[in-house]
């Protein structure tokens, strides 16, 4: 739900998969789920019904989210997209590739990035090893995306209520021969915002090169400053800021390279360089690097 250009990153991933012909979404939450049915009160985006499961009392992982959702999954194979990332790459060939192989799960690669840990064998189309796990001595060439189809035999390997991971699932297909593949997609971009540094180094890549914008998204990039935020005549703005609706930003005050949600304020005079506001915060005196 956090923002990205003011609008929250899930409807970024809603957009990529409708794009790729999905009508319908179901969202496992567990932190703040409130945050959800306040964001989209009649669950639907853009005509397409969200189904909202909740993970409590404990977050359930990968495997875990996947087999809570078995009576709602259908017959038919389905998307399984992390909600961290912001990608635009293609969707179709991962679809082709899946139905081709007949695979029970094809996982999105691409083949540079900040975390090399699969092991894929190009000429089969299978994924050979995990981080070394196997003992194949291959610590991995591939990056994992985040995006994977999964068909629907593949609830057979999980246990409704178990807190589980799918790597040691994944592992266990290798291991027993069962169709684990995945497709090499090194089109377009792809960011994993589940941490400060990416975040903000994506919206800066998103402001200084336009056509990095993900086309699903709009043709345009939106203004980072938004037509409804407040910013004091003498305040300074330097670099990259992100300012959302309804922010106000002070009289005096220095912002540099900053992400400031919507609702938040900049007390009049404060400093801040490379920080983020988040949405109901007064963010005053100096700070960097923070999140506030």
């Amino acid at each position: 739900m956090i923002p990205v250009y003011h609008r929250p990153l899930i409807t970024y991933a809603f957009d990529h998969l409708m794009a790729a012909g999905v009508r319908e979404f179901i969202v496992n939450t567990h932190h703040l789920p409130a945050a959800y049915g306040a964001a989209f009160p009649d669950s639907v985006y853009q005509g397409a019904p969200l189904h909202f499961r909740h993970e409590a009392p404990v977050r359930l992982e990968t495997a875990g989210g996947i087999a809570n959702i078995r009576d709602l999954t259908g017959s038919d194979p389905f998307f399984v997209y992390n909600g961290d990332i912001l990608t635009d790459l293609p969707l179709q060939p991962l679809l082709d590739e899946h139905d081709r192989r007949g695979n029970l799960v094809t996982l999105a690669l691409r083949s540079a990035g900040p975390a090399l840990h699969i092991g894929l064998d190009q000429t089969t189309g299978k994924i050979t090893d995990i981080r070394n796990r196997l003992g194949t001595g291959n610590e991995g060439t591939h990056l994992f995306t985040g995006i994977y189809i999964v068909s629907p035999e593949f609830h057979e390997w999980l246990t409704p209520g178990k807190v589980e991971s799918v790597i040691p699932i994944f592992l266990s297909m290798i291991e027993k021969g069962e169709r684990l593949g995945g497709i090499v997609l090194d089109e377009g971009q792809w960011w994993d915002l589940g941490n400060r540094t990416t975040y903000l180094e994506a919206h800066r890549m998103l402001k200084a090169q336009s056509d990095t914008f993900p086309a699903y998204a709009t043709s345009v990039p939106p203004a980072a400053v938004h037509p409804d935020a407040r910013i004091a005549p003498d305040a300074t703005l330097t670099g990259v800021n992100v300012i959302g609706p309804g922010a106000e930003i002070g009289a005096g005050a220095l912002l540099e390279d900053c992400i400031i949600w919507p609702q938040a304020h900049v007390a009049a005079g404060a400093q801040l360089r490379r920080c983020i506001v988040r949405s109901g915060i007064c963010a005053e005196g100096t700070a960097v690097d923070a999140d506030l």
